[in-house]
């Protein structure tokens, strides 16, 4: 049975003290990487694990796929052993990004290798703070296990499939990125500004209401039903900078009671990085 994908911080702090459920602290500064350990250790949800999103929830060594590549079975299954993760074992994923960065990102990492009972905190770090719930500093101890873990690879879109699905028409590529870089007006990190040609753009920002946690169910399966129009979820392929907001539409969606979406993980930056690939700009 698959766990709905948000937790509230009153659930957490609940089950917090039985010390069965697995806290990943994702907190990741895209221009300073070293800023989510520091904030870790200065402070983190008591029992949290800290989750890097370049060396434990990507593997930067593999090239042309994108600026956060996915970790291979190997990579992954060692990084899981050493948080201390079993099959299983409830997992809660926050960061301080409203879950952009990168807890989204850990939660589908876990759902691709068949983990179910992993959740996205709501609101995240600044939520649990804001409910003056505790805290504690300092690196924590984990109890490693052997967690051998494989990668669905059918749950992952690459180039090939993109191109083919893209110039057959069975797709809607659904890009999470702000709107200007989308349109290809700025382009702080990337190759080259723009899109892929046939995306649409859906920034993960819009998944959030006013308080930094999600939009209600209800809202965003109306919002996202007017995007997919006559299209199944199944027909959509998510995309964004590097694979990491991206996974923030398809939390949304399954949020939303949309199953089945998936994540084009090279995104923009691997899709740019070869000057033969195809680029829009525009609306």
């Amino acid at each position: 049975m698959t766990t709905a994908p948000l937790m509230g911080v009153a659930e957490l702090a609940a089950v917090l003290p039985n010390g069965d459920v697995l806290v990943l602290d994702c907190r990741f500064d895209l221009a300073d990487a070293g800023k989510g350990r520091r904030d870790h250790r200065a402070a983190h949800i008591p029992g949290a694990i800290h989750a890097d999103l370049d060396n434990d929830l990507s593997d930067l060594s593999r090239q042309g796929l994108g600026r956060h590549p996915l970790p291979d079975d190997a990579r992954l299954s060692a990084w899981l052993s050493r948080a201390g993760w079993r099959a299983g074992r409830r997992v809660v994923a926050y960061d301080d990004a409203n879950g952009a960065l990168a807890a989204a990102r850990a939660w589908w990492l876990l759902r691709l290798v068949g983990e179910m009972n992993v959740q996205v905190l709501d609101g995240g770090w600044a939520t649990w703070r804001a409910a003056g719930l505790p805290v504690e500093s300092g690196d924590v101890a984990t109890a490693h296990t052997d967690a051998g873990v494989h990668i669905d690879a059918a749950a992952v879109v690459g180039y090939d499939e993109l191109q083919q699905r893209l110039a057959a028409g069975t797709v809607l590529l659904v890009d999470a990125r702000a709107a200007p870089r989308f349109r290809g007006e700025v382009e702080p990190i990337d190759r080259i500004g723009g899109h892929v040609p046939g995306a649409v753009n859906r920034p993960f920002a819009d998944n959030l209401a006013a308080d930094g946690r999600f939009k209600s169910a209800e809202a965003l399966r109306a919002e996202f039903s007017a995007l997919l129009g006559a299209r199944a979820p199944g027909e959509v392929v998510h995309m964004c900078g590097s694979g990491v907001t991206a996974c923030h539409n398809l939390l949304a969606m399954e949020h939303a009671g949309l199953h089945g979406s998936r994540v084009f993980a090279p995104s923009w930056s691997g899709w740019s990085s070869d000057p033969s690939r195809p680029v829009a700009k525009g609306a």
